[in-house]
């Protein structure tokens, strides 16, 4: 064979692998890919936690999702109140497998911080959502509703402190603080400053790490200045550290409703207790109901969904079943604000 000629084989050789390689191609993704679905929990779950069971398992499982190829797939199973429409979605685990579980302790903690009514049925839905790239959308299963009734226990959330000089600048007081109910860097608390002319920061336990405002305008920065309060009142403070923002709000509380006097026209003024930290009326009340708002206006009311004792905003009224001379208590120096009523 000549030199020529030898080449000419060569070349041949060399387009037959690039054409070869051409052919070659990598995973096709389904133009419509196919979702993993849940067969437990069932819709229709109809299940109440209490503290005996709360090691008990919720158990899940799925179908696999089919993208049209081989690939590793993760999932995460997710739950919200039915009312947030997933919104809110918390994730109660992540696998590679098509099942697992979790604890009714463990959700039922999940359900208080998303705002779940303890000792009342709160409706609730659960998906999983399957992900395998982050250049591939991610699939949901179909939504599987029931309802859960958890039980109340004192979980210990996130506090962020809140120093001034109403406290004698404390970083490290933990009963001035403020409380992130899902553990997502927002906080929210009602603190009374005594002070006429309250000067306060925000910190976690010490100086190291501390936020204040240059301007006052509700903007927060690392280590910047003092912000100051435009007068002795209880304020609804509220926080979040990941926008680094922050409100304060003078609150004064009233009690409304059809049992008052004036009905749902006005309300009875409550007054702050310094010394306990909560605010108090002593009324005639009818047989009834009542709420609490603030400052006369319906922008903030609480009322108890339960009812159990425990505050909700937009909540349920509050029903007096007996006419008579009460004493009602407002507390809302804590994580979940309470109430309660007392006929004299």
């Amino acid at each position: 064979m000549n030199k020529k000629g030898f080449i000419y084989i060569v070349v041949a050789g060399l387009i037959m692998l690039m054409s070869c390689k051409k052919e070659e191609v990598g995973p096709v993704l389904l133009d419509n890919p196919v979702a993993p679905v849940l067969s437990l929990p069932a819709s229709g779950l109809n299940a109440e936690f209490t503290e005996e069971t709360a090691g008990d398992a919720l158990n899940f499982e799925w179908s696999a999702a089919d993208y049209g190829f081989v690939a590793a797939i993760s999932y995460s199973i997710q739950i919200d109140l039915a009312a947030n429409d997933f919104a809110e979605a918390i994730e109660l685990f992540k696998t590679i497998e098509t099942s697992g579980s979790v604890t009714y302790g463990d959700l039922n903690n999940k359900l208080l911080a998303a705002g779940a009514v303890p000792g009342g049925v709160n409706d609730v839905q659960f998906r999983v959502i399957s992900h395998i790239s982050d250049v591939v959308e991610d699939l949901v299963s179909p939504t599987v509703s029931g309802s859960i009734k958890p039980f109340f226990i004192l979980v210990d959330y996130p506090i962020l402190n809140v120093p001034g000089n109403y406290q004698g600048w404390d970083p490290a007081n933990n009963e001035t603080v403020l409380y992130s109910l899902k553990s997502d860097e927002i906080y929210e608390g009602y603190i009374y400053f005594g002070e006429a002319a309250t000067m306060f920061k925000f910190a976690k336990g010490s100086w190291d790490v501390n936020w204040g405002s240059d301007n006052a305008d509700g903007t927060l920065a690392d280590g910047a200045a003092d912000i100051p309060a435009t007068g002795p009142a209880q304020y609804k403070l509220n926080v979040d550290l990941n926008a680094l923002t922050y409100s304060a709000m003078q609150t004064d509380w009233g009690l409304i409703g059809s049992s008052t006097p004036d009905g749902w026209d006005a309300d009875q003024d409550m007054t702050f207790d310094v010394e306990n930290n909560v605010w108090t009326i002593t009324i005639d009340l009818l047989e009834g109901e009542i709420k609490f708002r603030a400052n006369d206006d319906w922008a903030i009311n609480l009322g108890d969904e339960g009812p159990n004792g425990v505050l909700e905003y937009e909540g349920a009224n509050i029903v007096i079943t007996e006419a008579g001379n009460y004493t009602i208590t407002l507390d809302l120096g804590v994580a979940l604000y309470a109430y309660e009523v007392l006929k004299n």
